[in-house]
């Protein structure tokens, strides 16, 4: 009998072929069990048991995620607003093993990470004799969320899944969206996401960047191993408490946005953190430096979480990397927080009429469509303050530092350098910035390798990936190299990065000797001057860049060379007296 016709061979009429479907449908899934005259269900975010007021005294938040400084120095920050905190430790591979045990398969390294290492440390609460209950009453978990096309959007269900399989069903998660807002009170009453909460975090988190981009600097150099981290130490415990002493600023009678713009000019005049800063560049410029050693240096990009953890989550990247002789240059958290600023200003832009239920009006209809843009451009200006006096504090707490870290890249010269190659409207993870980067730090003769971490099977980054064979193609001595991270895997990556850095610590090598080619200097004659001279060993003494030469060593040549011409005055330097025209 031929398809379509009855057992007469009369062929069927649509609606018979209809309900015949719905019979074998309702048959099917009546023997799976799934036969149910309930309307669809669909998801809905789990509720949990609030965070009161009330309960803030007894209660202490867990969170965690960052490096060691930032999550101590947010710790300090939170604790001057009347939290009871607790940063949670760098996560381990006992970490990562718990996030698979208790969680979904499939996710993102870093879900594994910082998931099992929350349920991990909640054992250890449980082994030290508190029951569970009294661990669901007494602590809180909050970090960052956000939609999206990549799992960093799954990662509030995967903590819940894992902390219900794990027998602490009870235990609160409590999650505020990086792309909220600096108000998100409703969110709980024992944790208010208000301005304060946030401006505390956004300075904790540029200190964090400060320290350890100066920390990064001098240790290659050290001549004393160890020194540089006491000096980090000490500075991070002292900026910590100054964090801690400070309390919240109000000017009684003020409401709505007066009171936020006088907590926005306490912020921007407060000095306590500035001086805390100049204590610290006093310990950092009394770190003894031998910088006549050529050290290649490597750019840290990639997934936002991979490229900042210090630990097993990057394969301790960072240490290895100084063990093989390179110098690290890390993404501060800042550049993120700009992106952000940045992709709200294009969103605006994109979307302006929209949410009026509208396109743009025509200029026919001057009215309307003045209205729209002026309500877009007001958005855009606000968005645009605010990058501005994040850009102002970082380089004002940075001079105080000495004034040897990079200044935040402008977000627009990343976006056109990228767009050709990637667009820049595509979301998800770091967007364009991972091929911008690329291209930036290598033109601009910052770094002679970029190595990008990122999750095994991440996808923005797996896309960026794809855009950077382009990239290559058009920069023939571009040192690019990407690297998944995952539990397993470490001696293979490793090897794979040692493989790349060979090639970047031979172009920091020639870079050096072409230097002193180039100026007829002796290595053994510039190491008797610089010992002569005890300023020029000093942690932060500040060492001119040449246009066209990356080392710092070999920038550190051509001053000494100045220097040594006695009579002339500091000559500038085409990108050819060094050989290394790009």
């Amino acid at each position: 009998m031929d398809r379509g016709e009855t057992p007469r061979g009369l062929p069927l009429d649509e609606d018979a072929i209809r309900r015949r479907l719905a019979e074998e449908r309702r048959r099917l899934e009546a023997e799976a069990g799934l036969a149910s005259d309930e309307a669809p269900r669909h998801f809905a975010q789990p509720s949990s048991r609030p965070f009161t007021v009330d309960q803030r005294p007894h209660t202490t938040l867990l969170f965690g995620g960052l490096t060691w400084k930032h999550d101590r120095l947010i710790q300090g920050a939170l604790e001057s607003l009347g939290y009871c905190c607790e940063a949670l430790p760098t996560p381990d591979l006992a970490a990562f093993q718990t996030g698979r045990e208790f969680g979904n398969n499939g996710q993102c390294n870093p879900t594994y990470f910082t998931v099992g290492n929350l349920v991990n440390h909640l054992q250890k609460l449980e082994r030290d004799g508190l029951s569970r209950e009294e661990i669901c009453e007494r602590y809180v978990f909050f970090t960052a969320g956000a939609c999206g096309p990549c799992r960093f959007g799954m990662y509030e269900a995967e903590y819940r899944l894992a902390l219900r399989n794990a027998g602490f069903e009870d235990f609160r998660v409590i999650v505020f969206q990086q792309s909220g807002g600096m108000d998100q009170e409703q969110l709980a009453a024992g944790l208010s996401f208000d301005l304060d909460f946030f401006l505390g975090i956004l300075y904790a988190m540029m200190v964090g960047d400060l320290l350890g981009e100066v920390a990064n600097q001098l240790r290659p150099y050290e001549e004393e191993p160890g020194a540089v981290d006491r000096a980090l130490e000490d500075s991070v415990a002292e900026i910590t408490d100054v964090f801690r002493g400070r309390r919240r600023f109000e000017m009684r009678g003020l409401r709505g946005r007066p009171r936020r713009w006088s907590k926005y000019a306490h912020s921007l005049l407060d000095g306590s953190l500035v001086k805390a800063l100049v204590r610290a560049r006093e310990r950092f410029d009394a770190v003894e430096l031998d910088r006549l050693r050529p050290r290649p240096i490597v750019k840290i990009t990639g997934e936002f979480w991979a490229q900042t953890t210090e630990g097993d989550g990057n394969f301790n990247m960072f240490p290895f990397l100084e063990r093989e002789g390179a110098e690290v240059l890390g993404e501060p958290v800042a550049t993120w927080i700009l992106y952000m600023v940045h992709g709200a200003q294009n969103r605006i832009r994109d979307r302006k009429g929209l949410d009026e239920g509208m396109p743009v009006p025509s200029w026919r209809r001057p009215h309307r469509r003045l209205a729209v843009e002026w309500r877009a451009w007001k958005q855009i200006r606000r968005l645009g303050l605010a990058g501005v006096l994040v850009k102002r504090e970082y380089g004002r707490m940075g001079r105080a530092l000495g004034g040897t870290v990079h200044a935040p890249i402008d977000q627009l010269e990343l976006e056109r350098i990228a767009h050709p190659y990637y667009n820049s409207r595509a979301g998800g993870g770091e967007g364009h910035l991972e091929v911008a980067k690329n291209i930036y730090y290598h033109h601009a003769g910052l770094a002679h390798m970029v190595l990008s971490l990122k999750p095994f099977g991440c996808m923005p980054s797996t896309q960026s990936d794809g855009a950077q064979a382009a990239v290559a193609s058009h920069f023939a001595d571009m040192i690019y190299l990407p690297i998944e991270t995952s539990g397993e895997g470490e001696i293979n990556a490793q090897s794979r990065v040692q493989m790349a850095l060979g090639e970047a610590r031979v172009k920091a090598r020639e870079e050096f000797e072409r230097v002193l080619q180039v100026e007829g200097l002796d290595l053994e004659r510039l190491r008797e001057h610089v010992a002569a001279r005890p300023e020029l060993r000093r942690g932060l003494y500040h060492v001119p860049r040449t246009e066209g030469v990356v080392g710092n060593a070999a920038n550190f040549v051509l001053h000494v060379a100045n220097r040594i011409a006695v009579g002339e005055p500091e000559r500038p330097r085409a990108k050819a007296a060094a050989g290394g025209a790009r």
